[in-house]
């Protein structure tokens, strides 16, 4: 499966963007998808994950109430809205897909970043 990240962009504190993973080549009915980021000098961290089959959703303690991810599988997309952007959020986004049935844990994330797909990263930029 090739993934394909956008949406990226600039935006002030408390303002809102949508990223996209979209996906080609598989279906990601069978797929977990999750978004991580990356801020200068920080390491990877697993923002969200929506899971195959209802499998449920994770959030990072940090996004919880912001961010929303979805899934629409007709289109082979899962999109990330979010809201009330801040500074801290600032960082290189970046899709992922692992065939596994649950990712609703933190643990479940850290084993998502072993997998071998993973979409090109998208700029997100939030000012004061």
């Amino acid at each position: 499966v090739q993934l394909q990240a956008s949406g990226g962009g600039s935006v002030q504190a408390g303002g809102s963007l949508t990223l996209s993973c979209a996906a080609s080549g598989s279906t990601l009915d069978y797929y977990a998808i999750g978004w991580f980021r990356q801020a200068p000098g920080k390491e990877r961290e697993g923002v969200s994950c929506v899971a195959s089959n209802d499998g449920g959703t994770y959030y990072a303690d940090s996004v919880k109430g912001r961010f929303t991810i979805s899934r629409d599988n007709a289109k082979n997309t899962v999109y990330l809205q979010m809201n009330s952007l801040k500074p801290e959020d600032t960082a290189v986004y970046t899709c992922a897909a692992d065939p596994i049935p649950f990712c609703a844990t933190p643990q479940a994330m850290e084993v998502m970043k072993m997998t071998d797909y993973w979409g090109q990263g998208t700029q997100v930029t939030v000012s004061s």
